[in-house]
């Protein structure tokens, strides 16, 4: 009797061994069935492992991992990241949207109007690069009745006198009512698209001979609010970058403009919402005789404001070729006689990068 309790005892030992191993076979099993062969690539990859393939096969991704994360292009052997479009040349999808210029810093340690006027009027007043030929009558054939000041750069190192000779050459000119249309139409006559935008004209569109356009237009620096209805609106105005949509035109070889103090933010649109790099020259009469249109703060802000915007051309390519002061109108500089100033300015600027 005492020699059946060993026995019995390694008997049990016995059995609880293979009760365990059988248990375990069991989990490993179960382990098994709930993450399938198919589905350990993915997890090792997204863990940064590569997955073992046997000799002679190539690795093929999950079809659920192609839904997901790619779009096909229709293209063999190329996919592009749904997450991420690839950027097509021109597209501006991942440009930051800008609400302000940068502001430079002050003209002294201390903000002071002396200053700010005295680096603002010196900077409108130097020429930053050299242009021979300003005149149509340069070109030969070509009459120059040209009363006002509105210089282009005839240099054949830019490209406005190939475009003009070749008649692919495209004006915008935005005035307000009585002024001298001869730069217009001298314009006009040597061959270029002309387009004049202003809102005092009776007819919405009006083409006079073969080049030249009028538009009941204002160009402003913002869109009309979509809330008001059109027929409460008192004008026309949208954004020039509006207008070139509409119009279907991707580029303007000169822009001038003479619009009553509105310049300042209309070139701030420009800038901000990069319009300006469509531009070839820009022939602008500025206005220093008050703040301008929603321009705010006291003396010296408006006029580092100024300064600040200009140089915003720079960062642009833009670089001033003509300047004209204006001596016919009151020699004022923000409503004071002051600084040797004329309350006018034509200004023209070419765009060294322009093609």
């Amino acid at each position: 009797m005492a020699q059946e309790r060993p026995r019995w005892r390694r008997l049990a030992f016995r059995l609880c061994l293979l009760s365990a191993a059988l248990l375990l076979c069991l989990q490993l099993l179960a382990r098994r069935s709930w993450c399938p062969e198919e589905k350990r690539p993915v997890a090792e990859a997204a863990a940064g492992r590569a997955a073992p393939l046997s000799r002679g096969t190539e690795r093929q991704p999950a079809a659920g991992r192609r839904r997901v994360t790619y779009v096909r292009n229709g293209r063999r052997g190329s996919a592009a990241p749904r997450c991420c479009p690839p950027q097509l040349p021109g597209d501006r999808r991942k440009k930051t949207a800008r609400w302000h210029i940068d502001l430079q810093p002050w003209a002294s340690p201390t903000p002071s109007l002396n200053y700010e006027a005295l680096r603002f009027l010196k900077y409108i007043s130097t020429s930053q690069i050299s242009c021979e030929h300003m005149n149509l009558s340069s070109l030969g054939g070509y009459s120059e009745t040209t009363k006002r000041p509105w210089s282009i750069c005839l240099d054949e190192r830019f490209s406005l006198v190939h475009r003009l000779r070749s008649k692919q050459c495209r004006l915008y000119s935005l005035g307000l009512g009585n002024e001298d249309h001869q730069f217009e139409l001298s314009m006009a006559n040597s061959g270029c698209e002309v387009h004049r935008f202003d809102p005092s004209i009776k007819a919405a569109h009006i083409q006079e001979g073969q080049h030249l356009w009028y538009h009941r237009l204002s160009i402003d620096w913002r869109d009309p609010n979509p809330a008001i209805a059109a027929h409460k609106l008192h004008s026309n105005t949208k954004k020039l970058g509006t207008i070139l949509n509409e119009f279907g035109h991707q580029k303007i070889d000169v822009l001038k403009a003479d619009v009553e103090s509105a310049e300042w933010k209309i070139l701030e649109n420009l800038v901000l919402e990069d319009v300006v790099e469509q531009i070839g020259q820009l022939v602008f009469e500025v206005h220093v005789h008050w703040p301008g249109f929603e321009v705010s703060g006291n003396d010296s802000s408006v006029v580092r404001y100024w300064y600040s915007l200009l140089r915003e051309l720079e960062l642009k390519d833009f670089r001033l070729f003509h300047t004209y002061k204006d001596l016919s109108k009151p020699q004022m500089f923000l409503k004071k006689e002051a600084f040797n100033a004329s309350s006018c300015y034509t200004l023209s600027w070419v765009n060294t990068r322009w093609k």
